[in-house]
């Protein structure tokens, strides 16, 4: 697919700066892909990275648990924290499930995300729509003013189309935009960063890029830290090329820290140790 002015995603892969995040997310990912461990164990290693994935998420929603609390707990329906983790676990789960529908209706899926990350907790019919005007947002990473709701339905739609007629931009940029536009629109009454982080991964996965989910990249998120996170998404919410450039670039460095964390799972698993 040639590069035209009607594909602004390929427009963003041409910034300065992101054709080598490009390059080096997808060295990174050829690396970990190309253990010996994944020739026969990758599906352990996909389940860890799942389980790492989903604990990054949650801790930049505020609920940083250690990873062993993660993997013990059974019951997350208790306090605020252990809800934020239960619908991080929930939706990990549930990203490799919507592959073929986000190709199709990508607003579908979105609804379905936030009605899994809702957990049927919610006493209304706010659950698995965008909101309406007036609707509060309950959101505790991102302090950016909200877009009304007519602008929330418009800029959707435009992110379906998007997604729905294809691009010739790398997965990286793809995933980085719908993650970046997520989190700009909240378009959700609650859960939309969980939401918008789940959807760079169904968009790593069904792009072929990272095709066994073993490349976290909220756990790159996270370990990046809140303010970085925020610092970077700002750059995003600019609209100036520079800005796009450094939250692409920010979402690249993530996905490799994600790759890390998979490399050391296989080389625990290499030893036995895991």
């Amino acid at each position: 697919m040639s590069t035209t002015p009607s594909d602004p995603l390929a427009a963003l892969g041409a910034l300065p700066g992101v054709t080598g995040a490009v390059d080096s997310v997808r060295k990174a990912v050829d690396r970990v892909y190309g253990h010996r461990v994944m020739r026969r164990r990758s599906n352990e290693v996909t389940a860890e990275a799942a389980l790492r994935g989903a604990r990054g998420s949650a801790a930049l929603a505020g609920a940083d648990w250690n990873l062993e609390e993660v993997r013990r707990r059974t019951d997350f329906s208790g306090e605020p924290e252990a809800r934020t983790v239960g619908a991080a676990l929930r939706l990990t789960a549930e990203a490799g499930q919507m592959l073929s529908i986000w190709r199709q209706s990508p607003l579908r899926v979105l609804a379905r995300l936030h009605l899994v990350a809702a957990g049927g907790a919610a006493p209304d019919d706010s659950v698995g729509r965008p909101r309406l005007s007036g609707e509060p947002v309950e959101e505790p990473v991102i302090e950016a003013p909200l877009p009304d709701a007519d602008e929330v339905s418009g800029r959707l739609e435009g992110l379906s189309e998007l997604i729905i007629t294809g691009s010739a931009a790398p997965a990286l940029v793809t995933a980085a935009v719908v993650h970046g536009e997520l989190l700009a629109l909240r378009p959700f009454g609650s859960h939309n960063g969980l939401v918008a982080r789940t959807a760079e991964r169904i968009v790593l996965i069904g792009s072929g890029l990272d095709p066994k989910s073993i490349c976290p990249a909220e756990v790159g998120h996270a370990e990046q830290g809140r303010a970085s996170y925020v610092a970077a998404f700002e750059g995003y919410l600019s609209g100036r090329p520079e800005g796009m450039a450094a939250w692409i670039a920010h979402c690249g460095r993530s996905v490799e820290l994600g790759v890390r964390e998979s490399t050391a799972v296989c080389e625990a698993l290499q030893r036995g140790a895991a």
